[in-house]
């Protein structure tokens, strides 16, 4: 649907340009565009490549291990049907610690990773709607869904990318975001709790 909406935006653009004799401002802006893009691009793999490094680093060091732990308490309160030595539990941990960081990219193989330990441990349950069955005709757990929501409203005390954004379009001050994000966040993790908690039941 949203590839629809975006092409009939741009060919209303396109020929109002051409009606308006402007179709060389839509030219100069296509062409400033795509070069913004490769820059932004550019910007954001050195980000997340730093940030990528630094956990893999934590990883190596045992940091992640420990934050997994210190996080334990929350996963069993969020999680208590998921048993304490499933791999799901690494995978969230893992997921949650670096959106917590704000490195929301980095964290996307380990949401993935949770996502199918989680279908297997259904399996390993003998629920019917996942045995034998392919991924698009299953139906999403209550542990699936919990995560996906506190994944989307994810707690973020550094929100690396939105900083990086900042700088690259010339913010004077591109980490003055931190306060209010940790702010928004924390309001949206404590409503995303009460809500998995109120449905849970």
């Amino acid at each position: 649907m949203l590839n629809y909406i975006w092409a009939f935006m741009i060919l209303l653009g396109v020929i109002y340009a051409a009606c308006t004799g402007q179709m060389s401002q839509v030219t100069n802006a296509a062409l400033d565009s795509a070069g913004e893009a490769i820059s932004l691009c550019i910007t954001m793999a050195g980000v997340v490549g730093l940030w990528m490094g630094l956990m893999e680093i934590a990883k190596k060091a045992g940091i992640i291990e420990k934050l997994t732990r210190g996080i334990g308490p929350f996963l069993n309160f969020m999680f208590p049907k998921i048993p304490k030595n499933h791999i799901a539990r690494e995978y969230i941990a893992t997921n949650i610690i670096a959106n917590v960081l704000g490195l929301g990219w980095a964290c996307t193989p380990a949401g993935l990773k949770a996502m199918e330990a989680l279908a297997k441990l259904e399996e390993e349950r003998g629920n019917p709607a996942y045995l034998g069955k392919a991924a698009k005709e299953r139906a999403a757990s209550n542990e699936m869904c919990t995560f996906l929501i506190l994944n989307i409203s994810s707690l973020q005390l550094i929100p690396v990318n939105m900083i990086a954004y900042r700088s690259q379009y010339g913010s004077a001050n591109p980490a003055v975001i931190i306060a209010p994000a940790i702010l928004a966040t924390l309001l949206s993790t404590f409503i995303a709790v009460l809500y998995c908690k109120a449905k849970d039941r």
